[in-house]
């Protein structure tokens, strides 16, 4: 597929073949190559066929092949002109994202308590495929309902961390009864667990600031060690968007809609199923939200038991926490006319601009924090949201794949990349070493790379580049 270059970073996807706008890929040249040679670019054009998108179909510089939208896709629809909602724009680990959170630790820190620190995280965070939960199965249904703030009233966390977390922790319209109980019984036992694949937490130092104000009102500082957590609604997620990708498919015939990959399953947002894959999405976002404040809450217990301290002296203080595969109904500007439009960020992370009126009140001199992950041995970032984003308010999510999960086993058994992540000074506490080849530095592109290109197209700017010091993998 042939595209123009509109800029050092942006390439345009020109609409043609039932397309109804363009595509749009933000990317460098060595980017735009893995994006082609995967297929993706061609998801693009056909993410551009949806009934209601505007402006364009956009991909961001993480962009790779996923389920209907590539993983790095977003698109927005006009609710008020029959625009759509499509569970492939959001994927099936619903309202995965990440958290950061800073502390009262250095460098040399760290490492006089490496071994305690390390074995804290290792006992206190479940991982892996199966179940391993910290918080009560009872508090599910609560959590359904509102989120972050049902594990909050139940004792985990701190009242201030509600006011760092995209929509506080709470994803509205949420409808608990919506949840399958296959789903249910699939996910509800897993509530604060970390997954597998690429989900993890990650000890990380501060190493380097390129905005002293942002980072400032962030709460970071060079230095600094802090934790990133990476991971979203378990089983629960992934059962309730194939769930409703049963409904949706059959739906379609009834609207007259059509699409080039059946993967693109959609109903118009102001459906009866455009409403209930809404309301069930809300509702498993509610468990990542709060899966995510629970595996915080023991990561800072972790550094207390650690520290020989308490959790409140370790100024484990929450920096934010930023979904990446969402669809949320939002009002942005579209050819001079503020519009009601529903946004599909899949493998996409919210990059609000400095003023927004979502941001709490200490965020909106500066913008949102937006959290970038690398891979196990490479940096991650934090950047500000800018208030002339030109992809309604969306950044990267990562990285992105560079390598298949198989590719990247051939390549290096698990206890190699394992054994080369320790000799570069990196503690890793796999939850199965044989699944760490998957998840090798090698296997991601350069995040240097994505995050430079997000910052020359102004989708976010550069605020501090971090780097691992201890991981926990799935």
């Amino acid at each position: 597929m042939e595209l123009e270059r509109t800029s050092d970073v942006i390439w345009e996807i020109p609409a043609s073949e039932g397309m109804r706008v363009p595509g749009r890929v933000y990317a460098s040249d060595r980017l735009l190559v893995k994006a082609k040679e995967d297929q993706a670019v061609r998801q693009v054009a056909n993410v551009a066929h949806l009934p209601g998108i505007v402006d364009a179909s956009m991909a961001m510089p993480d962009i790779h092949w996923g389920y209907g939208f590539p993983i790095g896709g977003v698109a927005a629809t006009d609710v008020g002109a029959g625009g759509v909602v499509s569970p492939g724009g959001v994927g099936f680990d619903i309202c995965c994202g990440v958290r950061l959170l800073a502390s009262n630790y250095s460098l040399d820190d760290f490492i006089d308590h490496r071994n305690d620190l390390m074995a804290e995280l290792d006992a206190r965070i479940p991982r892996g495929l199966g179940k391993g939960a910290i918080a009560s199965r009872a508090l599910v249904g609560a959590v359904l309902q509102s989120g972050a703030k049902a594990v909050l009233d139940a004792g985990f966390g701190w009242e201030g961390d509600l006011d760092r977390c995209e929509e506080r922790g709470t994803s509205p319209g949420a409808v608990p009864k919506l949840i399958s109980q296959k789903a249910l019984d699939r996910g509800g036992g897993q509530l604060g667990s970390l997954g597998a694949g690429n989900h993890f937490l990650e000890v990380q130092l501060v190493d380097r600031v390129d905005d002293e104000e942002a980072a400032r009102v962030f709460g970071l500082s060079q230095g600094m060690v802090v934790v990133m957590i990476h991971c979203g609604s378990r089983g629960l997620g992934h059962q309730t968007c194939t769930d409703q990708l049963r409904e949706m498919g059959a739906a379609m015939a009834r609207h007259g809609i059509g699409v080039p990959d059946r993967q693109l399953a959609c109903v118009p947002v102001e459906s009866a199923e455009g409403e209930r894959y809404l309301g069930a999405m809300a509702a498993a976002a509610n468990f990542a939200w709060a899966n995510r404040h629970v595996l915080a809450h023991e990561a800072r217990r972790a550094f207390a038991a650690a520290f020989g301290t308490s959790p409140d002296k370790t100024g484990m203080n929450l920096v934010f926490d930023v979904a990446h595969n969402l669809a949320k109904v939002e009002r942005h500007r579209v050819a001079g006319r503020e519009r009601e439009l529903c946004v599909h960020r899949k493998g996409a992370t919210r990059a609000f601009g400095a003023g927004h009126p979502a941001l709490p009140a200490d965020l909106r001199p500066v913008g949102q924090p937006v959290l970038i992950p690398g891979s196990m041995g490479t940096a991650s970032w934090v950047l500000a949201g800018t208030d002339d984003n030109p992809a309604f308010g969306s950044a990267a999510h990562g990285a992105g794949r560079l390598m298949s999960r198989k590719a990247a086993k051939r390549r290096e058994p698990g206890h190699e990349v394992r054994r080369e992540l320790e000799a570069s000074g990196i503690s890793v506490r796999p939850g199965s070493v044989k699944l760490l080849s998957e998840e090798a530095p090698y296997a991601y592109k350069d995040v240097d790379e994505v995050v430079d290109v997000c910052h020359r197209a102004g989708l976010a700017t550069k605020v501090a580049r971090l780097v691992p010091l201890g991981v926990v993998k799935g």
